[in-house]
């Protein structure tokens, strides 16, 4: 059980005195001082929130963007050298997460070789096109092992 004794100072008139103690809560003034400041800083971050999204979309592009490359690659690199079609092929993917065209020109210019050129498009223009060219020969075989070559 609380007991709390008041003090009622009275001005000779009967009126109750102004109280001198300190003052509890918040008065409307510096709330709204408060937000303006809140809404000050905030305003000047929202440029850096925007620059690092933009950064982050270009990032996330070139990851996807190297996948495909390496993908087209791996898969170039690992056919015989007579599975490799002399012309040109253009693969389009327009679901998941990174859609692109991808276009593979391979060309002999000299027996034995081949050039492998590799595009890779995005659609979203946010995302940078990529090329690769490789080169391709022939492997020559050996004539130590072979008994029935000449």
């Amino acid at each position: 059980m609380k007991i709390s004794l008041r003090i009622s100072r009275r001005n000779t008139c009967g009126t109750p005195a102004a109280t001198v103690g300190p003052r509890k809560g918040f008065a409307l003034v510096e709330v709204i001082v408060a937000m303006v400041l809140l809404a000050v800083t905030v305003s000047a971050l929202a440029p850096l929130m925007y620059s690092v999204s933009r950064s982050t979309m270009k990032v996330t592009g070139n990851v996807y963007r190297n996948g495909v490359v390496m993908q087209e690659v791996n898969r170039l690199v690992a056919l015989p050298y007579d599975s490799l079609p002399v012309g040109t092929s253009s693969y389009s993917v327009s679901t998941g997460a990174y859609a692109h065209t991808r276009v593979v020109t391979i060309s002999e210019p000299v027996a034995k070789l081949k050039i492998v050129n590799i595009v890779v498009t995005p659609v979203n223009l946010t995302y940078k096109p990529d090329t690769v060219v490789f080169n391709r020969t022939k492997a020559r075989t050996s004539k130590y092992l072979c008994t029935i070559c000449q």
